[in-house]
């Protein structure tokens, strides 16, 4: 979307009449700024894990930490050298690594009839082609995924035809088993702490204060509300001779307090992993007051957010490592739980899927999925629009029987007088449900007078639809006219009573929207009196 100047803003401002935006909604006669909000520019929305990541490297960075990336495939050797003899229940927790093997496929006689029978007049140095190229997909000059390609390059032919010699001819490629590898994704990021640590010594002297902020992977046996197979971990090391435990202490308070936690308890880790050094192993609980009285298994405000350690001497040789290192791991995901008040770690990271939670949409998305039925169709229907609502607001206060003529001119190629009406006697021109405005609140759809009792659900321009009954029931009204000159009529009356649903005064659900309104059990209240009357004289 293109951003104006102000001078332009200035003049369009300036000359800004009363008109119809693209969808139909009608503005009054104003600023931009102060019209319908939907259209300024909107902005995306961040995802709560992304945005905490992007708060944590801003926090680290403030401290004076280097930003790093660590290797996300390590060998399982490495997690020997790392954790000892508890590498095995640690592997036991990693996804290893599998790919499929290199099938060695020869070319018979009856293969050949096959290939011949495919590929039509294919001669011996095609077949030679075909050898070729298998034999070096078989020692891996050519990638898998290029076998294809290459194979109908090399041939002449289209890859329709290779990809049918490989179904017909060459079985083995469908009959392919994963093998194992012995690399595993990183289940800590520990594991890649030592690596780059042990690669930075051979060409940089300490100290290094260092964090990365990257995908971990656990096997774990299932996934819950606070545990998830895939997770972030901002991890930070600090190398220095002079290191000691009391480095995490300061680390977690600096990190932490950036982001509002006020009080910091620090208790020996139980598990005690094997790459910490005896009683360096510490977790870290912090004080949250949004979290001191919440519903939450934390009511007390304290929850655990961090760990640190000093790296063992045993697990540092291994990597020729001599100096001390203290290392930092913070779970990315249960910050975000706290800063985006989140119970369900699952429904937080992937909300787009049902099965994690229920479905959660915020009111200025529900007020997205309200549509007008009809609009007018040309320039002088949607003048029309905006004159019949201007007349309602205009006259509604008046005695009825009444008749106000609003505008007359050339609509759809005939001369047409427009009026609004109250034919009635002891009643007003428009009902005193005419100018509610259609808006999402706390998850309902309500059509709402401004007054006070409605203050606050007026307050959230971005759940306004901008249709007040009187608007959208003018855009039928106009709409209907068009039919009707079209049609060769020489009058035409357009009605709304007591409304009782949107339909009534032109208003619709998208099928999203109904979707979520009746998956949630959510209200629709658009009752109200409106009771109001257009004319159209259709001339010559």
């Amino acid at each position: 979307m293109r951003f104006d100047s102000e001078q332009v803003r200035r003049e369009k401002n300036e000359n800004f009449e009363k008109t119809w935006s693209e969808s139909g909604r009608y503005i009054k006669k104003t600023t931009l700024e102060e019209s319908y909000p939907r259209m300024k520019p909107a902005f995306g929305k961040p995802h709560p894990v992304y945005e905490t990541i992007q708060k944590l490297r801003e926090a680290y960075m403030r401290m004076g930490f280097a930003e790093y990336m660590n290797p996300l495939i390590v060998e399982e050797r490495d997690i020997y050298k790392q954790f000892g003899d508890e590498a095995p229940a640690v592997l036991d927790r990693c996804f290893y690594l599998a790919g499929l093997p290199r099938p060695n496929v020869g070319i018979s006689d009856e293969r050949i009839r096959k290939i011949k029978e495919i590929i039509a007049g294919i001669e011996d140095d095609g077949i030679e082609i075909i050898r070729k190229v298998l034999h070096a997909y078989k020692k891996g000059t050519i990638e898998g995924d290029d076998l294809v390609s290459e194979l109908a390059k090399q041939l002449g032919v289209t890859d329709v035809y290779v990809t049918e010699l490989i179904d017909k001819v060459f079985p083995e490629f469908k009959e392919l088993k994963p093998e194992g590898t012995t690399k595993t994704l990183r289940s800590h990021m520990t594991s890649g702490w030592f690596i780059t640590l042990s690669e930075l010594l051979e060409r940089n002297e300490p100290p290094f204060s260092l964090f990365s902020i990257d995908r971990c992977f656990r096997r774990e046996q299932q996934e819950d509300a606070s545990r998830l197979m895939t997770y972030y971990s901002a991890s930070c090391v600090i190398m220095d001779e002079n290191v000691t435990i009391d480095h995490g202490r300061m680390v977690a308070e600096g990190l932490l307090s950036q982001f509002g936690f006020e009080k910091f308890m620090f208790r020996p880790d139980d598990k005690r992993s094997k790459y910490y050094a005896p009683d360096t192993q510490i977790e870290v609980y912090a004080y949250h007051p949004k979290l001191d009285g919440s519903d939450t298994k934390y009511s007390d405000g304290w929850i655990e957010v961090a760990t640190f350690g000093i790296y063992a001497a045993p697990a540092l040789s291994e990597y020729n490592i001599s100096m001390p290192v203290m290392n930092l791991g913070l779970g990315v995901e249960r910050l975000a739980m706290i800063l985006y008040d989140a119970k369900d770690m699952r429904s937080m990271t992937y909300p787009q899927f049902s099965q994690y939670g229920e479905w959660e949409m915020e009111d200025s998305e529900l007020a997205r999925q309200i549509q007008l039925i009809r609009a007018p169709q040309t320039d002088a229907g949607r003048a029309v629009a905006g004159a019949i609502a201007e007349g309602f607001k205009k006259y509604a206060k008046e005695p009825g029987p009444c008749c106000f003529e609003i505008w007359k001119g050339e609509l759809c190629g005939k001369t047409v007088t427009v009026s609004v009406a109250e034919p009635e006697s002891d009643t007003t021109l428009a009902g005193p449900a005419a100018f509610n405005e259609v808006l999402a609140f706390n998850g309902d759809i309500l059509g709402v007078p401004d007054d006070k009792k409605w203050k606050k659900a007026l307050e959230n321009h971005s759940a306004r639809t901008g249709f007040t009954f009187a608007a959208a029931f003018a855009a039928a009204a106009a709409a209907e006219a068009e039919d009707a000159v079209l049609s060769g009529a020489s009058e035409y009356e357009s009605r709304a009573h007591m409304i009782k649903m949107l339909s009534e005064v032109n208003m619709r659900l998208t099928a999203h929207g109904q979707r979520y309104m009746t998956g949630n059990k959510k209200k629709i209240d658009v009752r109200g009196p409106m009771f109001t009357t257009v004319l159209f004289k259709i001339g010559d």
